[in-house]
């Protein structure tokens, strides 16, 4: 027989809960950082134009910031478990700013790599697994949910970025575009992260919805992992796959897809609105499938965004660009979204909160190395064929791949 409830989910029924205060001020961060860097598609063109240099070399900066994301998101990750997320997500939000300004100066390959594929892949490590592993931290039910609404802010970013960016560089130019981006990222950051609380218990809370779970709820929840014996479950490995898969396709196509619209005859400005369609509707999508994720399972989420992802990627290799492309872009957002929002509550699922962040960050490690090989490879498959149609078809390839990964994922059913 399940339990009634034992006692509110936080102190007091009629006290706000600080919980809510944690997921505003995550969304306004994960907003901002993520506009900056979703940007980077539109400064693509402008920087091709001026230096002459390869599609591969621009987007070798890219991925560069990503391995670099990758590698330094296991240490955020171990540093937010042991000292919170304020002090990480300060220093976070002071090397993205910097390097957003830095960007300003560039004059040759060297600075590219430095401030954008170093500076800014530092800041970004900070962007994710801080912010959602928090809010894991503040949320028993509804979860799925107040994830969904955090990681709504890198498509809210994608949405308003692009556009954004453009705009200030058709009255700016591309330079002093990169001063005004870092200046606003620097500073809301910052001060926005402040407001940021590890747990419940600074405040004299409890995770929301914590002591309603009933007595056959709380014996099947899943034991407490440390990271070494995370690694050690085949389900780490085969999840982390699907994290390769999901970082490939999702940044191959938000670096490449406004040069490719703009050389398929689309005007600077609309291309960029493709770029902020595909964050619209991922933000529907990490709300919409973060709530379907509470009542059908995040597995299922997971397998419902690949599926949806590949038929996007399909249909973009035979498309002409014209409104079908805008399309694609709604389902390949919608999909790409509904994935990204299983990730923090499938790593509490499988291997409860003792190490959380530290283990999502090793996780994201895969998401980074899909990251960096999408945008490379797709540039260089371009460079070699003067055509995104194989390496389109090759990101279809790779997300069919995620769902029969993420179909053979079974959540652990340790007992307590």
């Amino acid at each position: 027989m399940i339990s009634k409830t034992i006692n509110q989910p936080h102190e007091g029924g009629s006290r706000f809960f600080y919980g809510y205060f944690v997921v505003g001020a995550s969304l306004l961060i994960m907003s901002v950082m993520w506009g900056g860097y979703y940007a980077f598609g539109v400064f693509f063109k402008p920087v091709l134009d001026e230096f002459g240099w390869t599609r591969a070399v621009i987007s070798g900066a890219f991925s560069l910031a990503s391995i670099v994301n990758g590698l330094l998101t296991v240490a955020v990750g171990g540093l937010t478990d042991k000292y919170g997320p304020r002090m990480v997500m300060t220093v976070c939000g002071l090397l993205l700013g910097l390097g957003f300004i830095l960007m300003s100066q560039v004059s040759d390959v060297f600075q590219l790599y430095l401030f954008y594929g170093i500076l800014v892949g530092a800041g970004m490590s900070g962007s994710f697994v801080p912010l959602t592993s928090t809010v894991a931290r503040w949320f028993f039910k509804r979860r799925g949910l107040m994830t969904g609404i955090v990681a709504a802010g890198s498509g809210i970013g994608a949405l308003i970025g692009p556009p954004v960016a453009s705009r200030l560089i058709f009255i700016h130019g591309w330079r002093m575009s990169y001063v005004i981006l870092g200046g606003i990222t620097l500073l809301t950051v910052v001060l926005s992260t402040q407001l940021i609380k590890r747990d419940p218990k600074q405040v004299g809370q409890f995770p929301y919805g914590e002591n309603e779970i009933g007595e056959v709820e709380l014996n099947l929840r899943v034991e407490d992992f440390s990271l070494k014996e995370a690694v050690r479950v085949p389900q780490f490995w085969i999840f982390s796959a699907t994290g390769f898969c999901y970082g490939y396709c999702v940044f191959a196509i938000m670096v490449h897809i406004t040069p490719h619209a703009i050389e398929s005859g689309i005007s600077v400005v609309r291309a960029a609105n493709i770029l902020a369609t595909i964050g619209g509707f991922s933000i529907l999508g990490k709300v919409l499938l973060g709530r379907a994720g509470d009542i059908i399972g995040n597995r299922r989420t997971l397998i419902l965004g690949f599926i949806l992802m590949s038929i996007a990627l399909i249909c973009l290799v035979p498309a002409k660009m014209a409104w079908l492309p805008f399309l694609i872009a709604g389902i390949f957002g919608f999909a790409y979204g509904g994935i990204a929002v299983s990730h923090s509550p499938l790593v509490a699922e499988l291997f409860g909160l003792r190490s959380h962040a530290l283990i999502f960050g090793v996780f994201a490690i895969s998401v980074s190395l899909g990251r960096a090989t999408g945008p490379l490879l797709t540039g260089y498959l371009f460079d070699v064929t003067n055509s995104y149609q194989m390496a389109f078809l090759i990101c279809a390839v790779i997300s069919l791949t995620g769902i029969l990964l993420a179909a053979f994922l079974r959540q652990l059913r340790h007992m307590m």
